[in-house]
């Protein structure tokens, strides 16, 4: 009887280590800080909205300020926030540390998110499914790559 009731403990325990991910309440309105690149600490992940229904998982929309995203177009060629980066569950988990704040007003993500949508639904635009610090590595990236040759 006891080895039984032991069994079943380690069992549940096992459960309760793999939990974590699926135990985190996502809901818009909520600031977070997350696993920022190297400079960037002070910076702020703004839950903005979700989609669900748009493809087979929810689409989470991210507002971060803090930045220093060196891109060539911006005066002083650097900015400092990202009005709209669409990314996974999986990813955003993987991001986030402390939930700072709930129900804050969340900044306009509109702009970002009518392009995005329309060239999401011509199959032309994903979802980022990398932890957000690549996923802003990845746009500073894109924004400094030479232009392609003609």
């Amino acid at each position: 009887m006891l080895k039984k009731f032991t069994i079943a403990v380690l069992l549940l325990l096992g459960l309760l280590a793999a939990a974590p991910a699926w135990a985190i309440e996502f809901k818009p309105g909520q600031i977070w800080s997350y696993q920022t690149r190297a400079g960037e600490e002070a910076s702020k992940l703004y839950l903005a909205r979700i989609d669900r229904g748009l493809g087979s998982r929810a689409i989470f929309h991210l507002y971060l300020d803090g930045l220093q995203l060196k891109n060539p177009k911006f005066p002083g060629g650097e900015q400092d926030r990202l009005v709209h980066l669409p990314i996974s569950r999986e990813a955003l988990e993987a991001s986030v540390i402390q939930l700072l704040q709930s129900d804050a007003a969340m900044p306009d993500i509109s702009e970002g998110y009518a392009l995005w949508l329309l060239s999401f639904e011509q199959g032309q635009a994903g979802v980022f499914t990398i932890p957000v610090s690549q996923a802003i590595q990845h746009i500073e990236n894109a924004f400094n790559a030479p232009p392609p040759q003609q």
